[in-house]
This record gives C-alpha cells, structure tokens and sequence, in this order.
C-alpha cells in the first residue's frame, strides 16, 4: 500500500515499492520527500544494501543535497541539492545490476551543470535490472532522440561482471542540453533486422555458440537478416564469477529498438544450472512478445520517454507505445505528484491505407501518449 500526503512541507511516502522513481523525480523538481514504514515489518527491516548505495549515488552527482535515516532504516528524509554531474567513479551493491543505477544517470545527465562521466563497479549483467546491453540496445536510442545533438553521449562496457561477485566495469558519459526537443512519434515502422550477443564469462565458448543456434532456430523463421555475435571474455575482463547471457535486438525500418535478454541461473547448491538451448528460445520469444506489444520504444524504458515528454518545451509532445507497463503507470502517478502534469492516453488505431481484405499481423492494442511539456530548464547549466 502507498499513502501520499505532505508533513512540514516534505511530500510524504509510505513503503518501499518505487525508492527509486520517488528520489529521481525529487532531484529533478527539488522537492523534498520523506519515505516512511520501510519494510516495517520485515526481517531486517529497513533500506537494503542497493537501495543505500543509490542514494549514496544521488549524493555524488548532487551538491548540497541532505539526506537523513533513522536508526533501523525503515525511515529516510531527501532534501535534494543541485544536479552538479562531472567525473566520478561508484561502486555499485551486488545486489543489483549496473542497469539499475545506470538508468538514471540517463534521466539525469541532460540537467547537470558539468557533462556527465561516471564510472560504474559491479554486476554488468543480472536478472532482477536491465543489463547494461538492453540499456544501451534500447534507452540509448531514446535518449538520442531527445537530445538532438547527441555528441558526447557514450556508454561502454570495459568488463563485464556476472552475480554474485560483479568485477565487471561501465563507463557512461552523457552531455548537457538546456532543453529537450519536442517528439511526435507514431509510425514505428516494421521489422528490418535483428542482432544480438551472447556473452560468456569464465565458462566454456562453446555454451555461447549453442545459445546463438538456438536463438537463430528461431528468430530465423521471423526475419532472414539475423546476426548475432559472441563475446567471449578471457582473464581480468570476464570478471570475478561465472556466467553467460544473451541480449537482442530487433530494429524497424523507423529507428526504433526493441530489445529482450536472458541470464544464466547463478551457480550454487541445489541450482538447477541454465541449459544454453532453453536460453535461446526463451529469450527469443521475450523478443517476439515486444516485437508483438509494439509502439515506438521497449516496454523496459516506456517511464524514460514519459519523463522526456513531460520535461520537454511547452509544446504538445505525441508518443506510441505499446500496453503500458505497471513501472510506467506508477511514474505516471508521480509525475502527477511532483510536476502536476497529466498524460492523455487513448487507443490508437494504425491506418496505413492497406485493403481491409489483407490479413494484417497480430499486434497487441497501443496507447497515445499526449502531453504539453513543462519547459523543464537545466537551470544548473553554465551561460557561455
């Protein structure tokens, strides 16, 4: 359950569920919130290893920002300071992926006074956060839409880490803008390709090759141009554990990306261990289910492309995306909370002008995304 009010002027929460979601759109209003009732009644209670290691990533690109905890952690006071940016190294929990910090140093960098360079340590890839492939498969191309100019922005996996014991290491740099451009995107355009990776760290190259096959087995029935590498990491970049995966990505004839990916099941007693065929399929038709939902970005990154939308200047922004996940209804009811703005969904039907008597394929129903933008400013950006 989550009740949401105002105490002394602080905008109060209940709960765990969405930390994250609540302390980004803080930083970026520079309202105040106080969380309380943190896993009250769980053993331990309180913030988890990741979630403080979030925040303590908050306070790094942040200056001047106050936060205060109780002595159990069930309770946490922001008080954001101002977006600074620059260079900084984080090491990041095991807990969790690098996709799960990464994602908001996208949403944040376009604001920060200083370009963004950060360093990330830990997990590159893991099941409960997007991995850092998916992010720079699928939000990338968001991110780039929005900016214009996308000089500067970079992510780039210098090693790769698998659970539980990480090792792995990203660079993300991501250039400031004073305001975003204004998008209206409704065509995503069909299907022109596929590609993928499968990575292995410290097991054997032919796991990664049986996965390819058994990916193409599938994708290969779908689509004639399909492609997908293998990245074998050997020594000190294949990281400190274990592990394989594979991340695709289908992109249509509009520039738009989907993207899907699968991780091996971590290696310990009473495990069952990951068969490299199974993770093929599966992950194969992970992609074909978002290929089916459709709309003009992957249901992973739909709560990115609302907040641009709802940043952007004070024009009428139109985006189409496919049935909106339960993450990005839940950002929308925040962004209600913390900028007061509202989305204008509908059903949208495609007419491209075929005859009706043509068998059209199978798509899942898409929403219209409508919004005026807020004219959000990087007020902390230098004038040259």
């Amino acid at each position: 359950m989550v009740s949401i009010g105002k105490e002394n002027d602080l905008l109060l929460f209940k709960g765990s569920n969405f930390l994250k979601q609540r302390l980004l759109l803080s930083t970026l209003s520079g309202k105040p919130v106080k969380i309380v009732n943190i896993r009250s009644f769980e053993n331990p209670p309180g913030l988890r290893e990741y979630e403080v290691s979030l925040i303590r990533l908050f306070d790094k690109i942040t200056n001047g920002t106050r936060i205060e905890l109780n002595e159990t952690g069930t309770a946490v006071i922001y008080e954001p300071g101002l977006l600074h940016g620059g260079s900084l190294l984080h090491e990041c929990s095991m807990e969790r992926g690098i996709g799960y910090y990464l994602d908001v140093l996208l949403a944040l960098g376009p604001f920060c006074k200083s370009a963004l360079s950060v360093t990330l340590r830990g997990v590159t890839n893991s099941p409960e956060s997007p991995s850092v492939d998916h992010i720079k498969a699928a939000a990338m191309p968001i991110l780039k839409r929005f900016l214009i100019v996308d000089d500067g922005l970079e992510l780039k996996i210098i090693k790769r880490g698998m659970m539980p014991a990480g090792g792995g290491e990203v660079l993300c740099k991501c250039p400031m803008r004073k305001n975003l451009h204004t998008l209206q995107l409704i065509k995503p355009g069909m299907i022109k390709r596929i590609r993928g990776v499968v990575y292995a760290c410290r097991v054997s190259p032919a796991l990664a090759n049986r996965t390819v096959e058994s990916a193409k087995g599938v994708m290969l029935k779908f689509l004639p141009d399909v492609y997908i590498h293998t990245d074998q990491s050997k020594g000190k970049s294949a990281g400190n554990s274990p592990g394989f995966g594979i991340n695709l990505i289908a992109e249509t004839i509009d520039g738009c990306f989907y993207s899907a990916e699968t991780v091996s099941n971590l290696i310990k007693d009473g495990s069952t261990p990951s068969v490299p065929e199974e993770l093929g399929q599966e992950t194969a038709q992970k992609l074909l289910e978002e290929i089916y939902r459709g709309g003009c970005c992957d249901s992973t990154f739909q709560w990115l492309v609302v907040l641009y939308m709802a940043l952007g200047q004070k024009n009428v922004t139109k985006f189409l995306t496919g049935p909106l996940s339960t993450y990005t209804i839940h950002f929308l009811q925040h962004l209600m909370e913390f900028f007061s703005i509202k989305f204008k969904l509908e059903n949208f039907t495609e007419k491209d002008g075929s005859d009706e008597d043509e068998e059209a394929p199978a798509t899942a129903p898409k929403i219209l995304l409508t919004c005026m933008g807020i004219g959000y400013s990087n007020i902390n950006k230098r004038i040259i």
